[in-house]
């Protein structure tokens, strides 16, 4: 797309969001640094985090909080200074606001009163994990942080493992080795992908299958930094020769519905579910490996 090379000057009665660094300060646009010095506030997460941002740039604009158990009575407030004809901007900590972070209530709320909304692009954790991970771009699901339960974890793997598409995901340090190893047992040898601190100084791309890469991060005296995860598309029926019935229950152990683990492994080894329940049961004759 071409665009206008003229600065437009600030609109009042309007919404602007805008994306900041999700690590290196130097990655927000010029458009983005006038606009936060132009809006009459700003409504952020956490306003120390926004500061150190702010300062860094000679930016004096007031900050608003703004975060997950104040939004719904903040909305209400900041779209009625913005039809008083006050112009605001709402950044997240990092990246762009509202995907995974606050900031949708205010934009509905703008939108339902027939207030103008303007996105200021920039950095996004979820966009720079995908472009510089190998994988397909074409289509892409992003799921936001995985569950923190292992059977709620391993459900929501189990809905989207027929996706046509590169699967993204945020994951916690603290959570990363189990993601991975749920993982592995829903998708089996599909390529993955962890992104760790993009755009900081230790940033760094790991690729392999779930467990190559969980091995490489268990063996580490800590595990550390922001993740995201990345898992390629199915590449058709995968048979690594464990038998039907370990399989199964491998995927039961990690929380996935008996019902949901035989349908997995049939869809995993192209057989239907009627050939695994005949190979898991009794009067089936011996268990086989398929």
């Amino acid at each position: 797309m071409s665009g206008s090379a003229t600065i437009l000057e600030i609109m009042p009665g309007r919404l602007y969001v805008v994306s900041t660094p999700i690590g290196n300060l130097e990655d927000i646009t010029y458009r983005a640094v006038r606009i936060l010095k132009e809006v009459d506030w700003i409504a952020c997460e956490d306003t120390r985090t926004t500061g150190h941002l702010l300062n860094h740039y000679g930016i004096q604009t007031r900050t608003v909080s703004y975060h997950e158990h104040n939004e719904a009575e903040r909305a209400a407030e900041l779209v009625g200074r913005i039809a008083a004809g006050e112009s605001g901007a709402i950044v997240s900590d990092a990246g762009t606001p509202l995907l995974n972070d606050p900031g949708y209530r205010l934009v509905y709320a703008a939108v339902k009163s027939g207030i103008a909304i303007e996105a200021i692009p920039g950095a996004s954790a979820l966009l720079a994990g995908l472009v510089v991970s190998g994988l397909p771009t074409d289509q892409f699901h992003f799921g936001g942080f995985l569950p923190p339960k292992q059977g709620q974890r391993t459900r929501m793997l189990e809905s989207l493992a027929d996706e046509a598409a590169t699967l993204i995901f945020y994951e916690a340090p603290h959570r990363i080795l189990e993601a991975l190893e749920d993982i592995e047992a829903v998708m089996g040898t599909r390529e993955v992908v962890v992104a760790r601190e993009l755009t900081k100084m230790h940033e760094e791309v790991l690729r392999g299958t779930a467990g190559e890469i969980r091995g490489r991060l268990a063996a580490r005296d800590s595990v550390r930094g922001e993740f995201v995860v990345l898992i390629g598309k199915g590449n058709g029926p995968v048979d690594d020769g464990t038998p039907v019935e370990e399989a199964v229950q491998l995927l039961v152990d990690a929380g996935v519905d008996r019902m949901d683990a035989m349908k997995t492994v049939a869809r995993q080894r192209g057989l239907s579910k009627r050939e695994v329940y005949k190979l898991l049961s009794p009067a089936g004759g011996p268990k086989q490996k398929r």
